[in-house]
């Protein structure tokens, strides 16, 4: 290929580049991802939260709960600190840090 050849394949790219953002902008934009603040929120009567024991506030964990467990620090959960976050027990759905289950599982450092 000669340099000129290069040149004009180089042109031509980002012209098909340029042109393809600007439809993408024009249509719409690029898909929105889902955030922790879309999910809805597990309720404690889901049938999956009854299941393991979920609560909204980790003081009412019962007997099981260790002194310190809330969502923030387990494995699970992908969240920050406070608020809501992804909890991987609860697809598309987003748990308390402050709340716990029974199936809390401590982050490893």
């Amino acid at each position: 290929m000669s340099h000129d050849e290069n040149i004009e394949s180089r042109r031509r790219f980002l012209k098909v580049a340029v042109g393809t953002t600007a439809a993408v902008v024009a249509i719409g934009g690029l898909p929105r991802f889902a955030r922790a603040a879309d999910l809805p929120h597990v309720a404690e009567s889901d049938p999956t939260a009854k299941a393991l024991g979920y609560v909204e506030d980790a003081g009412r964990g019962g007997a099981k709960r260790k002194a310190g467990d809330v969502c923030s620090n387990c494995q699970f959960y992908t969240g920050g600190p406070s608020g809501y976050g992804p909890c991987q027990l609860f697809p598309g759905k987003s748990v308390n840090a402050k709340g716990w289950c029974v199936s809390h599982a401590a982050k490893k450092a």
